[in-house]
């Protein structure tokens, strides 16, 4: 298939340019202006904006009830405030209504996985939003370990051994000396299984994070939870990303010294809760202007999953540069995830994964006029 006559705005390059893109495969094979079109369906974008499939770095689609109440909502165990061994993949539901809402306003790639009710709740996956069964909608698996300070966590568990922020983030700090010690017992057996651990799947899961392979997710609100989650991956030297960041302008400076990838939001809503109170769709600019990679995020089902060019759009109406918005929604929440060598961009070898419209998408007139995921057009 060749999409043609389109302005096409890549994520990567700020000024828009009038091109062809061939697709072969689900993959973007060519971007150019003479491309050969012998047997090729032929897809006329002219007078239209084409952009990348947007991405959402931090969701709970497929993992929330989705309209029919506690009995569907799969992203908080509420057992065990320690869980880094559940696995968001195990709880995604791919045939929810709500994923075709997502698909058809453009959002074709969403990182998702457990909420904010554990210490630790598990792992999260980046998956496409179109398809049947989750392990053919993988984009990637285990792409970070989510875990939570601030308010959730000790409402949650305040009758179940934790009711303080310090609780939160001893508990946090135990599991991570327990998994360290597990894995220093573990590479010093060797081969000999006599004196290897015994097996604990939940110091397993936290393997990854010890070597650096996923960051830490860190929900964080109020500046001293977003300051605390630092801290503490400093004192175990992982990798770390900041979930929702909601003072993030209260503290831009200190933030962009420590130059980590921030998810901002969700702003969409009211301040349900004390930790929310300086919430604004300010703090993306202000963010962004810092330097910081900002992503913007709709915690859907917080915010519905295919108001996410949307909020991007709010964003801008209170200062955020529009290129960065459009960033903010694409490629900055692919590097988050680690998945943009395959998403997040309108490049060659990328997958197929393309916003066909005849307005912005940030305006709520964006004229949707075609979605492809992989390469095939969303129904």
């Amino acid at each position: 298939m060749i999409i043609k006559n389109g302005m096409i705005h890549d994520a990567i390059h700020e000024a828009p340019y009038q091109a062809d893109i061939l697709i072969e495969q689900g993959k973007i094979a060519a971007i150019g202006t003479a491309l050969c079109e012998d047997g090729q369906e032929i897809f006329d974008a002219a007078g239209m904006q084409i952009y990348p499939g947007f991405i959402d770095a931090h969701s709970h689609l497929g993992l929330d009830g989705d309209g029919i109440g506690y009995e569907g909502q799969d992203y908080n165990e509420m057992n065990d405030i320690i869980c880094p061994h559940l696995r968001g993949l195990d709880g995604f539901k791919p045939m929810q209504p709500s994923m075709l809402d997502a698909a058809r306003g453009g959002v074709t790639c969403v990182c998702t996985g457990p909420g904010s009710a554990n210490v630790l709740g598990g792992t999260f996956i980046a998956v496409k939003t179109v398809g049947k069964r989750v392990d053919d909608m993988l984009v990637k698996d285990a792409i970070a370990m989510k875990c939570a300070f601030g308010e959730n966590p000790k409402r949650c568990y305040r009758d179940k051994g934790d009711s303080s922020r310090m609780t939160t983030a001893a508990k946090l700090r135990e599991a991570l000396f327990k998994a360290r010690e597990y894995l220093q017992k573990k590479e010093a057996a060797g081969d000999d299984l006599s004196k290897r651990p015994c097996f604990d799947m939940k110091m397993e899961a936290l393997i990854p994070v010890l070597k650096r392979e996923i960051p830490l997710k860190a929900h964080a609100h109020a500046c001293e939870d977003i300051f605390t989650a630092l801290r503490i991956a400093k004192e175990f030297n992982v990798k770390i990303t900041l979930e929702h960041v909601t003072e993030g302008h209260l503290i831009a400076e200190e933030l962009a010294a420590e130059n980590v990838p921030v998810a901002i939001g969700p702003s969409l809503t009211n301040a349900s809760k004390f930790e929310l109170r300086n919430k604004t769709f300010d703090t993306p600019g202000v963010l962004s202007k810092a330097g910081l990679q900002v992503s913007i995020i709709t915690d859907a089902p917080v915010i519905p999953q295919e108001y996410l060019p949307l909020c991007a759009g709010l964003a801008i109406k209170h200062g955020m540069d529009p290129f960065a918005a459009l960033q903010a929604i694409t490629i900055n929440p692919a590097r988050h995830a680690g998945i943009e060598a395959q998403v997040g961009s309108i490049e060659a070898g990328k997958d197929a994964d393309l916003v066909i419209c005849k307005n912005s998408p940030f305006d709520t007139d964006a004229g949707i006029e075609a979605v492809f995921i992989n390469g095939r057009k969303v129904e």
